[in-house]
């Protein structure tokens, strides 16, 4: 399992969300300001445009100078993260949901060093939090904090309704999970300055950063705000 693993501010991004805006400008931003998590995600996206979205991801990290610091993760396509080890890009890992590829598998063929995050069930959330198996996890991602335009069935509970949580709720999750939890869904400006208190790893983010007129200064925003309601609670 990795030995140090900082999901605190984590962007997550595919070519259907820069909104004609430059990609690899908006990930070298991104990165810059101080994001520890890129994770490239696609639904619409070929397997070669996914690597080679990734390799342009990782040479911005490499040349920012930020390859031991920064964890490039790829969503659910783990064809994807061996076809770009095997090209010689570094990739750190693997984010997977519910009803993709076991974390097992990852774990088998990513080997222990690498980073496989999982999505927590929506369902009995709480439950499956506090007895899941983690020996093949690094963290769970959780959410959403509120209904999101970026994936419009996160969170959609068997009633065909969208399950939020609370902050409340996030606050306890935290205290339950024995390893470290990332929310996202939605999540905005003004929500990390209490999200920043509930005791999770981080937060992740995707429009309020590729939706917003300046992406690099949004995203400086979004850090500075946890950072600054970070302090004292280390």
């Amino acid at each position: 399992m990795r030995k140090k693993l900082d999901i605190s501010a984590y962007f997550v991004i595919g070519p259907e969300n820069a909104e004609g805006k430059d990609l690899v400008k908006m990930i070298g931003d991104v990165i810059e300001v101080g994001y520890t998590c890129i994770q490239i995600r696609s639904k619409v996206a070929s397997a070669k445009e996914l690597i080679e979205l990734t390799k342009i991801t990782a040479e911005e990290i490499k040349r920012l100078g930020k390859s031991d610091e920064v964890a490039l993760l790829v969503n659910d396509r783990l064809d994807v993260v061996l076809a770009a080890r095997d090209a010689g890009i570094k990739v750190d890992g693997i984010h997977v949901g519910q009803d993709d590829i076991p974390v097992g598998v990852c774990r088998k063929y990513l080997g222990e060093e690498a980073i496989v995050g999982l999505t927590a069930s929506k369902r009995d959330l709480f439950e499956y939090i506090k007895n899941t198996d983690i020996k093949d996890i690094d963290y769970f991602g959780v959410g959403p904090l509120h209904e999101t335009a970026t994936k419009p069935d996160c969170g959609l509970g068997d009633d065909g309704k969208i399950i939020t949580r609370t902050y409340d709720e996030i606050k306890e999750l935290a205290k339950t999970s024995s390893i470290p939890i990332v929310i996202g869904g939605g999540v905005k400006l003004e929500d990390i300055p209490e999200l920043s208190k509930t005791g999770i790893g981080g937060f992740f983010v995707v429009s309020a950063i590729s939706n917003a007129d300046d992406p690099k200064q949004a995203a400086k925003d979004l850090i500075d705000a946890w950072n600054e309601n970070r302090v004292g609670l280390l």
